[in-house]
């Protein structure tokens, strides 16, 4: 016997199944972790309003906005504005200097906070472990205004501490903030006593997730304290360095904007001009906020690619990455 042929309606039924059935479960899966799913709403509701909301902003890389005109009313340009960048006296020294700056932070700022972490790790007085925590942790509290101006008074040349102490001695003072040979690692040690003890909150945390007995059977079997961090800690740190390494390199072509602005002056202007401080004299200065957003969305793309690369890399080396 022939079965009734299938209706409309049961055809639309069978088709949309699995979307309804998925919903549904999704739903139930709320409706059990409510509590949870509250308490990330706050989060939720901040990358909607303040990262996938501003992305429409984006297509202002692709128009001459005219303020008259309007985000709608502007007219649309293609990839004019990435021409314009890219063929810009400035572009090669800007991206020269954003990588080396980046690169001699990447190579000398990202272990600090590791090696200050461990040596926090080992202090047995609490008290004591505390106090410096809080020290380190301070200068992260302070605004780049004071520590420019703290920069100021210990390296200018007339009036800093250093420069009285060299010319006492009988030396020439030495220009420390407009020789642009200096200027990198200048920026680098700033950003290094900022937020290297920043830093060390999420590697302390990873740390304390370490079984104790582990430390306790390498004591047994006669390791040095240097030996159980080398054996144990590290090894139970690895992935959380790997994860922050992978988003560090997300950030590569971003520079502390007001970090180089304020340190930034004619002498090292070679040296210190960056995408963002190019982004800031067009974009909001100039007025040609087309060309600032071009440099946002240059900067975003190179970011994607290094997390990118980096995240294959790392799982083609057979560790975790961030997906």
């Amino acid at each position: 016997m022939l079965e009734p042929a299938a209706t409309d309606d049961t055809k639309f039924k069978t088709m949309y199944r699995p979307i309804t059935g998925y919903w549904s479960r999704l739903g139930a899966r709320m409706l059990q972790y409510k509590y949870m799913y509250l308490l990330a709403l706050p989060g939720i509701v901040y990358f909607i309003l303040f990262k996938f909301v501003p992305m429409w902003g984006l297509l202002l890389a692709f128009k001459d906005y005219n303020p008259f005109d309007g985000f709608l009313g502007s007219t649309w340009v293609g990839t004019k504005n990435f021409e314009k960048l890219f063929t810009d006296n400035f572009f090669y020294i800007m991206l020269r200097n954003t990588l080396g700056i980046n690169l001699i932070g990447l190579i000398f700022m990202f272990p600090v906070p590791i090696v200050l972490a461990l040596m926090l790790n080992e202090i047995r007085h609490e008290a004591f472990k505390r106090i410096n925590q809080s020290i380190v942790y301070l200068p992260h509290f302070l605004s780049w205004v004071v520590v420019a101006s703290m920069t100021f008074f210990v390296l200018s040349s007339d009036v800093g501490i250093v420069n009285k102490l060299i010319t006492g001695a009988g030396h020439e003072s030495v220009a420390f903030l407009s020789n642009p040979n200096y200027f990198w690692g200048l920026i680098t040690v700033q950003s290094m006593w900022k937020e290297a003890g920043w830093g060390t909150i999420i590697f302390l945390a990873a740390m304390a997730g370490v079984d104790p007995q582990r430390y306790e059977a390498a004591v047994v079997d006669g390791a040095s304290r240097w030996r159980q961090i080398w054996h144990i800690t590290l090894p139970a740190i690895r992935s959380t360095i790997i994860i922050l390494l992978i988003l560090r390199l997300g950030h590569i072509a971003d520079v502390g904007f007001e970090q180089l602005l304020l340190m930034q002056n004619p002498l090292v202007r070679s040296v210190s001009e960056v995408f963002d401080t190019y982004s800031y004299t067009y974009g909001i200065l100039n007025g040609q906020i087309s060309i600032g957003v071009t440099v946002g969305m240059f900067k975003g793309v190179v970011g994607l690619v290094f997390v990118l690369t980096a995240n294959y890399i790392v799982k083609k080396l057979g560790h975790e990455g961030i997906y």
